[in-house]
């Protein structure tokens, strides 16, 4: 069974700028930089690129789980990781695409030689499909932005203006992360499912890993110990209680980690909680969480959850809803309503024993 952390999350931040999208041509002014920002339904949502969640997520597991980030190569236009999993967890975790050259291996594991007597080398593909996998972190509601002007004045002379967008908002995201696939790898000759060249793969397997068959075909999966992987899935997961970042923090530092947070293990790909905020409406400036959402999903879904739901939540962010909330746990004994920090580690503890 091949199951999956589903995660949902929702952040709280005022006058925050968590990233910016270069010059602002609206400006009066020629220094102004733009906040990201989408529109649907003729309204203007704030966002986070999903790419600037993986970055604060990367560094998160740098700085607080002493994960050692894959080394960074660069040629030309092109940069890439070490494309090394079994080293490297982000590598495993986050995945990769590298184009390199690989030594050549016979029959018996060995590097072939050429006709000087060096190894024989071939080009290769690698590719890794992240096992984890978010949305960009999106307003739940409308957002008017503020210019803030500032300038430079320390100076002699006139002072040098600059203005960037600003914004307070309660922002949602979501992640899913497949617990067979982390610590888990293909050596197939097949554009996207070749994870590891054929050196890597023999040196995986020297040092401790296995072979099992592929539960989706005939061909054989490289696996790590179920301690690495389930270690990797467990510091993942984590990493939100104390994940850090966003532009202007200087000047505008924002507290990024979850005020509410859904965390649930799930038989199915399919992520079910994207609509349990919502806004008001008419105006669609104010975000509202959804119970009567979460206990559809809660019914709808009910043969595809695979243990307890976790909910955490930061009293005085959304206190409304508490007697609501309250109520679900009443009516659905496999809910349990914690702090989110709490939520975090009751669903490390769950997830440990449902590790392949």
């Amino acid at each position: 069974m091949n199951l999956k952390t589903q995660g949902f999350i929702l952040l709280d931040v005022d006058v925050a700028a968590l990233n910016n999208a270069g010059k602002n041509t609206t400006s009066n002014f020629d220094n102004a930089v733009a906040t990201k920002k989408i529109y649907k339904n003729g309204r203007s949502f704030t966002y986070v690129s999903g790419q600037a969640w993986r970055y604060w997520w990367r560094e998160t597991l740098k700085m607080n789980h002493n994960w050692e980030l894959s080394p960074i190569s660069r040629e030309s236009k092109v940069a890439f990781t070490d494309a090394d999993p079994i080293s490297y967890a982000d590598d495993d975790v986050f995945g990769y695409m590298r184009a390199a050259k690989a030594v050549v291996l016979d029959e018996k594991g060995e590097p072939e030689k050429d006709k000087k007597g060096k190894d024989k080398m071939e080009n290769v593909t690698v590719t890794r499909v992240s096992p984890l996998k978010n949305s960009a972190i999106v307003s739940a509601a409308s957002v008017n932005t503020q210019e803030n002007w500032s300038s430079m004045a320390r100076h002699e002379g006139d002072s040098v203006p600059y203005s960037k967008e600003e914004y307070s908002a309660v922002m949602k995201g979501m992640f899913s992360l497949d617990l067979f696939q982390v610590g888990t790898f293909s050596n197939y000759n097949k554009t996207g499912f070749k994870n590891l060249t054929d050196l890597l793969k023999a040196q995986a397997l020297a040092s401790g890993a296995t072979e099992i068959k592929d539960p989706k075909g005939t061909q054989q999966l490289v696996q790590l110990d179920k301690k690495i992987r389930t270690q990797r899935v467990v510091d993942t997961i984590s990493a939100l209680k104390t994940i850090s970042g966003g532009a202007m923090q200087t000047n505008n530092m924002a507290d990024v980690t979850p005020k509410l947070l859904v965390l649930a293990t799930m038989k199915t790909g399919n992520h079910p909680f994207s609509h349990i905020i919502k806004n008001d409406g008419a105006r669609s400036e104010r975000a509202i969480f959804n119970v009567d959402g979460l206990k559809e999903v809660l019914i709808d879904y009910k043969d595809q959850f695979v243990g307890d739901i976790f909910i955490g939540k930061r009293s005085g962010f959304m206190d409304e809803h508490n007697e609501d909330l309250l109520g679900l746990i009443n009516e659905f004994t496999n809910v349990k309503l914690l702090s989110v920090n709490q939520a975090i580690d009751q669903y490390c503890v769950q997830v440990k024993t449902q590790m392949p």
